[in-house]
């Protein structure tokens, strides 16, 4: 092997090391404000020969600072090989649901627009984001889906409302988001 050989050989482990280093640093870095979102689904939308279809997934994830919401998102997750290998930067459409599902109890003071979750969509440039608000004169909780972009954001987003209520006949003490969130 000649010495133009080797240093060719040597690059190219670089290279295949530097994107080893940074996959496993970017699945090691903490990446939402709540735990990891529960996988309620998977549908192919795009066929593909030889790598991985085309997908839109369905995740639900506990609000982790107030108990009884819950959000279920849907998230288009891209196939073939750069999808696969998680190189593939994911698109912004994003669709968004919260509901109440138990009786609501505020751990303690948030601020508005508090990021509730957090997930990479592409390798270094683009987050998902999902924060959440209070509309105080209504008592709801608002939370908003979007992607934002290291050079440019996106105007892609969505929007959920969960109007606090009382939860079965023993919940007569309804909490309001105003006195929680500022």
């Amino acid at each position: 092997m000649t010495s133009k050989a080797i240093v060719k050989c040597d690059r190219k482990w670089r290279s295949a090391a530097l994107v080893v280093l940074a996959l496993t640093l970017w699945h090691a870095s903490p990446a939402s404000a709540a735990d990891e979102p529960d996988l309620i689904f998977r549908r192919s939308t795009v066929f593909k020969w030889l790598s991985p279809n085309d997908k839109l997934a369905t995740y639900a994830v506990d609000d982790p600072e107030v108990d009884g919401v819950a959000c279920h998102f849907t998230v288009p997750e891209k196939g073939g090989f750069k999808g696969w290998l998680g190189l593939a930067e994911e698109v912004s459409d994003i669709s968004l649901a919260c509901r109440q599902i138990g009786p609501v109890k505020f751990k303690h003071r948030l601020e508005q627009g508090d990021d509730m979750f957090r997930q990479r969509r592409s390798l270094f440039f683009k987050k998902m984001q999902i924060v959440r608000g209070c509309d105080a004169k209504r008592n709801v909780l608002v939370y908003m889906v979007y992607s934002d972009k290291l050079i440019e954001g996106s105007p892609k987003n969505s929007t959920s409302s969960v109007p606090i209520m009382p939860w079965g006949a023993g919940d007569i003490a309804v909490q309001k988001c105003g006195e929680f969130i500022q």
